[in-house]
This record gives structure tokens, C-alpha cells and sequence, in this order.
């Protein structure tokens, strides 16, 4: 299938402009480039309620439905970024649509990043972050039974590795992950990191790159660098797992969707078509974008409650 109209647009100008290298760019343009790309999410949703909290020493952005009243079905959201990038600011739109198309409270996390602060410090906060968000739960408005842990990219990888870590722990569980074309496997041993690893803006280069600056010393095959790979799935929570035609990860997140069902666990998995790693926050020029929005915000407004 070809690529949709508004993505192609973005992917033409990447060629033309000769395929910029992620390793040539220094990690502060890199950033910044990642702030200036919120534009594409389109016009800012504002039927909501925005606020930055901070509660044990972490900070959250809280996004509620305007008037919202008692304890709500909620949603912890871990942005991606590569482990390098991402914050509230490259995420805003994402979390408004998604409180006001849910009804729910969304809950961002901001967990530290490379290459200033190595492995594990993201999965620690990531995982810290949740546990603060559960403690005060009914502080904040938050239906302990109705938690869904979300993430985009190296998100969709905090997402799965806390919800591993809460069970190995026999912590409290989320009812549900939602893994936005997650990065799983440090290794980029599948075929796709070649097929649609140079041509469509989040290439090979830049993934391994910001693999390389957060895991410094650490084995590509460690099972929190490369959670793919892991026997300890059974006992997870109901998983949806969302991956992109043209993504150098979409062999690996359907692969995930594989060895999930194999493991016992309640998965499911959607593949959408003419779209590149990142679609969910090209809204403004992306109808699959607009259409997943959606999805995901039913699912956490109305698929989050536990048996």
C-alpha cells in the first residue's frame, strides 16, 4: 500500500533534504527538532483540563474532561522519544485528545533521559512514576480498578517493562497495556529495521542511536533492553499492541503480539496501513492518526475494567 497523501508529503521532503543523519545531529537539535514536530498533531484540543503536578518528587501532566467529578478510568502515558527525547510538550495534543475522546484522566510521566542519565533510570521512573500514581490515586481522582498503562516507542517499552516488573514484584496490576509501535528489541535483528530503515524519518540510524546513548554499557540483550525476548509474559494484563506499515519496529511489534498469545496472554494486535513510526502524533496530517486516536481513547474509556 502507498503511504497516505500527508505522510508522503513529510517523507518526500526527508529525501529531498538528502535523509539528515540522527547520529550527525547533536542531541539538542535533536530535541528541539522533536518539540517543533508537535505542529503536525494538529489544532490543539481545548475542551479539557491541563495540570502540570508533582507529587514525591516526579512530575506528571495531568489531562482531565472538563467538569470532571469522582474517581475516573485513567491512563499513565509514557512518551517516546528514543530513550534521548520527549516531553510534555512533544506529547500535549496526544493527551488532550485522548482525555476528551475517553472521558478519563491521562496521566503523562516524565522520566529522565540519556545521554545524561543511562540505564536503568527510565525504566526506574517509569515504573516510580506509576507506583506515585497509584498511591495517590484518590487524590487525584484516579478508579484504582480502571488504570491502563500506555506508550509511543520507547514508551510502548516502559509501558511493558513496568507492568513486568509490578508483577514480578506482586504489586498492584493495570487492567490493560497499550503499546503504540514499541521499541522491544536492541538487537534490530528483524527485517524491517532493513526494508523501512532509511527512507521513512524515524530510520534505523536514529532508533539505534538512542538505544546506544541509554544503554551505554548495557547488553543489547538484557531482557529490559530487549524485552521481546522474555519467557515471563504469563500472568500480563489484556494487550493491545498498534504497529505502522512503514516502521522499522513493525516486524518486532507483531512479533510481541506472537509470542504475548503463545505466552497466555490476552493480546491483540493492529497493523495500520500507509503510515510511518510516529503516526500517532501526525493527526494534523494523518487520517489513520485521527482514526487511532479514537481507538485508543475507547479503549481506555471503555475496555479498562478488570474481570
Amino acid at each position: 500500500m502507498a503511504l497516505e497523501k500527508g505522510i508522503a508529503q513529510q517523507v518526500e521532503d526527508f529525501i529531498a533534504a538528502g535523509r539528515p543523519s540522527a547520529r550527525a545531529t547533536h542531541i539538542d537539535d535533536r530535541r528541539a527538532g522533536y518539540v517543533a514536530s508537535a505542529v503536525l498533531a494538529g489544532e490543539t484540543e481545548t475542551r479539557v483540563q491541563v495540570e502540570d503536578i508533582e507529587r514525591d518528587g516526579m512530575r506528571f501532566r495531568m489531562v482531565s474532561p472538563l467538569n470532571a467529578f469522582g474517581p475516573l478510568p485513567a491512563v499513565i502515558y509514557y512518551h517516546g522519544g528514543c530513550f534521548i527525547s520527549g516531553e510534555f510538550a512533544t506529547h500535549d495534543n496526544q493527551l488532550r485528545q485522548l482525555a476528551y475522546y475517553s472521558g478519563c484522566r491521562v496521566i503523562a510521566v516524565q522520566y529522565r533521559l540519556a545521554p545524561e542519565h543511562t540505564f536503568p533510570a527510565a525504566h526506574d521512573d517509569a515504573e516510580q512514576g506509576a507506583n506515585i500514581l497509584w498511591k495517590y490515586a484518590e487524590q487525584l481522582g484516579i478508579d484504582r480498578h480502571r488504570i491502563t498503562l500506555a506508550g509511543d516507542s520507547a514508551g510502548g517499552h516502559l509501558a511493558l517493562v513496568t507492568a513486568l516488573r509490578l508483577k514480578a514484584a506482586h504489586q498492584w496490576q493495570p487492567a490493560q497495556l497499550i503499546l503504540l509501535y514499541p521499541m522491544l528489541d536492541a538487537t534490530a535483528s528483524f527485517e524491517t529495521y532493513t526494508l523501512n530503515g532509511e527512507d521513512y524519518i524515524i530510520t534505523r540510524d536514529m532508533l539505534l542511536s538512542g538505544y546506544e546513548m541509554y544503554l551505554a554499557d548495557t547488553d543489547t540483550r538484557h531482557p529490559e533492553a530487549s524485552p521481546l525476548w522474555r519467557e515471563d509474559f504469563v500472568g500480563l494484563p489484556s494487550t493491545h499492541i498498534i504497529t505502522a506499515e512503514f516502521d522499522p519496529l513493525r516486524d518486532e511489534g507483531e512479533a510481541l503480539y506472537q509470542r504475548l498469545t503463545d505466552q497466555g496472554v490476552d493480546c491483540t494486535c493492529q497493523r495500520y496501513l500507509g503510515v510511518i513510526h510516529g503516526f500517532f502524533q501526525l493527526g494534523g496530517v494523518s487520517q489513520a492518526a485521527r482514526n487511532v486516536m479514537r481507538d485508543v481513547a475507547w479503549r481506555i474509556g471503555e475496555n479498562a475494567v478488570l474481570d
